[in-house]
């Protein structure tokens, strides 16, 4: 439940509704708007190569050789984006928060980011469609990509004044999830009225249960 509604403080119960697929409480790092189904993979990792493993001392003898780091970072970010842009990514949903030279390079190839997520909305989304996170810097940073969702729409939308993304995804179960917007018009308001309902879905979750004979 509290990934399936959002409260909005400030304006009338009235506006109050249901909207199909997810509503993700925060902004594009990018937007790129594109038409029709989009492609989205899940990351759960920084999408720039760090220059040494954890646990390893990273060691340069010169400022060169400093650069000359940054430069292979980089240059491994632009090939891994253009792979995804070949993969016909459209969309990039990231626990962690990419480094501005990712957002730069999604822009350029045309992929909308959404990043910081919670654990529990990366699992909604992964329970939704089906796909694991993709982990990019494998065995080979050119392998085709198999662990896509299909996003059938991926657009802003503004709660009172917080911008969000409202996407929706093409099931793979059962399930197919929808957003309740609570309005009214203080905070305490919101957090009686989801309560309130919270109670009365998990009480009609007893009612229909299952009932062995």
């Amino acid at each position: 439940f509290p990934e399936l509604h959002a409260a909005v403080a400030g304006l009338p119960v009235a506006s109050s509704r249901v909207l199909p697929g997810l509503v993700l409480r925060r902004d594009f790092a990018a937007y790129c708007p594109a038409g029709g189904q989009l492609r989205a993979v899940l990351v759960t990792e920084p999408l720039r190569p760090a220059l040494s493993a954890p646990g390893v001392e990273f060691v340069v003898g010169s400022e060169g050789q400093y650069e000359a780091s940054l430069r292979w970072a980089a240059g491994r970010t632009e090939a891994l984006m253009k792979h995804l842009e070949s993969n016909n990514i459209k969309l990039l949903l990231s626990s962690v928060k990419q480094e501005e030279v990712v957002i730069s390079c999604a822009k350029v190839h045309g992929v909308s980011v959404v990043e910081c997520l919670s654990r529990e909305e990366m699992a909604l989304i992964s329970e939704i469609t089906g796909v694991s996170p993709y982990a990019p810097f494998g065995d080979s940073i050119h392998r085709e990509i198999t662990e896509t969702a299909v996003a059938t729409f991926c657009q802003p939308l503004l709660l009172g004044s917080k911008r969000c993304v409202h996407i929706g995804f093409t099931s793979a179960c059962a399930f197919q999830p929808h957003c309740l917007v609570l309005c009214g018009p203080v905070d305490s308001v919101n957090e009686q009225h989801a309560a309130a309902l919270q109670g009365a879905f998990t009480m009609l979750q007893q009612l229909f249960k299952a009932v062995d004979q």
